[in-house]
C-alpha cells in the first residue's frame, strides 16, 4: 500500500489496477538507451515480471544515456547488471535476465511467456525479428527508435492493429542508415522516448487512455514538438509473416554487431605477425593513431582507395565501436579481397592494447 500509494489513490488505477500490474509480464528487448528508462519505470510501477534480453556489455560510451549503469559496470553484461539494479529498486517483483542474443531459434518460446514485448533494440535485423515473432505469438509490441534529436514511438500488433512491417515492409539497405555510434544522439532523448514506451505498456496493461495503436508518434527534442502518422494495417504483410511461420525458427542467425566471423579481439593481434591496420573513421574523429603500420581510409573512400591495401598482409580495420569496420570487411569480401578482419570494440580497445603492450608500439 505504501509503495504504490500514488497509483492506488488514482481512481483510474486503484487497487484493482495495481493488481493488474502485479500480474503482468513484460519482456524488454535491449537494455540500452531505450531499455534503461523502460525497465526503470516498469519496475517502479510494480509490473510483476520483467524479462531483459541483452547479450551486450556495458561500454564507457553508454554512460552518457544508459542511466541504469555506472563506471564500475563497464565490461559487464547489461542484462545481468540491469537485473541487479532493478532488484534494488523494487525487490517485490520477479526479474529474469537473458544475457544472450535474441534469434529466430529462441524468440518464439521466449515471447510466449510474456504479455507485452517492448522493442529497445538498435538495429534493423532485430526489429524485424521482434515484429515477426510478435505477430506469430500474438503479442502487442511497443516500439521506440531514436536518431540524433528525434524519436519515434508506436504500438504494433495490438488488437489486430498494424505491425511494424505495415509501416516499413522491408529493412533498409545495409549501411544506409547510421546508428548512434556513428551519427550521435542527444543523451536525454532515449530517456524521453523510453518513458513514452513505458507509458504505452502501462496503458495496455491497465486498459487506460488511447494506446498508440496504428499511430506513429514523432518527437523532436530541439523544438519539443510532436507529430503523428496514421498507419494502416496491411493484410498482405501480416499474412506473409504468418505464411512463413513454420520456417521462422529455421531462419539463419542474421549478422548483428558483436558477433562476426571475421572479427578480432585485441588480444588476438599478436597472433598475426604481418599486419596492416586501417582506420576507417572520418578525418575529424579523435583520438588519432599515428603508427607506421596504420593508414587512414574513411569508409566512404574505401572502394576508390582499395588499391592502397597490401594484399600480402593481414588487414585489420577499426573505427569507434566496430560497426563501420565490419561494413568495410563485408564490402571488401564482396570484391574478393581476403585476409580482412574487423577489430572488436574499436580504437579505444586498440589504444589500451598498445598501452599494455609497450613492445607493440611503433
Amino acid at each position: 500500500m505504501s509503495r504504490y500509494s500514488r497509483h492506488i489513490v488514482l481512481p483510474e488505477i486503484g487497487l484493482e489496477g495495481q493488481e493488474k500490474l502485479s500480474k503482468a509480464k513484460v519482456l524488454v528487448i535491449g537494455a540500452g538507451g531505450l531499455g534503461c528508462p523502460v525497465l526503470q519505470y516498469l519496475a517502479a510501477a510494480g509490473v510483476g515480471t520483467l524479462g531483459i534480453v541483452d547479450f551486450d556489455s556495458v561500454e564507457l560510451s553508454n554512460l552518457q544515456r544508459q542511466v541504469l549503469f555506472g563506471t564500475s559496470d563497464v565490461g559487464k553484461n547489461k542484462a545481468l547488471v540491469a537485473k541487479e539494479r532493478l532488484s534494488d529498486l523494487n525487490d517485490t517483483i520477479t526479474i529474469h535476465a537473458y544475457p544472450y542474443r535474441l534469434t529466430h531459434q529462441n524468440a518464439l518460446q521466449l515471447f510466449q511467456q510474456y504479455d507485452v514485448v517492448v522493442d529497445g533494440s538498435d538495429n534493423f535485423p532485430t526489429r524485424y525479428l521482434v515484429n515477426d515473432a510478435c505477430i506469430i505469438t500474438e503479442k502487442p509490441l511497443v516500439y521506440g527508435a531514436i536518431f540524433k534529436f528525434e524519436g519515434q514511438v508506436a504500438v504494433f500488433n495490438y488488437k489486430e492493429g498494424p505491425s511494424y512491417r505495415c509501416l516499413f515492409p522491408e529493412p533498409p539497405k545495409e549501411g544506409s542508415v547510421p546508428n548512434c555510434a556513428e551519427i550521435g544522439v542527444l543523451g536525454v532523448l532515449p530517456g524521453i522516448i523510453g518513458s513514452m514506451q513505458a507509458n504505452e505498456v502501462l496503458k495496455i496493461i491497465l486498459g487506460l487512455g488511447s494506446v498508440l495503436d496504428g499511430t506513429l508518434l514523432l518527437y523532436n527534442a530541439l523544438t519539443a514538438k510532436t507529430n503523428s502518422l496514421i498507419i494502416s494495417r496491411s493484410e498482405a504483410q501480416i499474412n506473409k509473416v504468418l505464411s512463413e511461420k513454420k520456417a521462422f525458427q529455421d531462419t539463419p542467425v542474421v549478422f548483428q554487431c558483436g558477433s562476426y566471423s571475421f572479427e578480432l579481439e585485441t588480444n588476438q593481434l599478436s597472433l598475426h605477425s604481418n599486419i596492416q591496420m586501417i582506420d576507417v573513421r572520418d578525418y575529424h574523429e579523435e583520438p588519432r593513431l599515428i603508427r607506421k603500420d596504420t593508414i587512414q581510409i574513411p569508409l566512404g573512400e574505401l572502394e576508390s582507395r582499395s588499391h592502397e591495401l597490401d594484399p600480402e598482409k593481414t588487414k585489420v580495420f577499426f573505427c569507434v565501436s566496430g560497426i563501420r569496420s565490419q561494413k568495410a570487411v563485408s564490402l571488401l569480401q564482396k570484391q574478393g579481397l581476403s585476409n580482412c578482419y574487423s577489430l572488436k570494440d574499436g580504437v579505444q580497445a586498440l589504444l589500451t592494447y598498445y598501452k599494455n603492450n609497450e613492445h607493440e608500439r611503433a
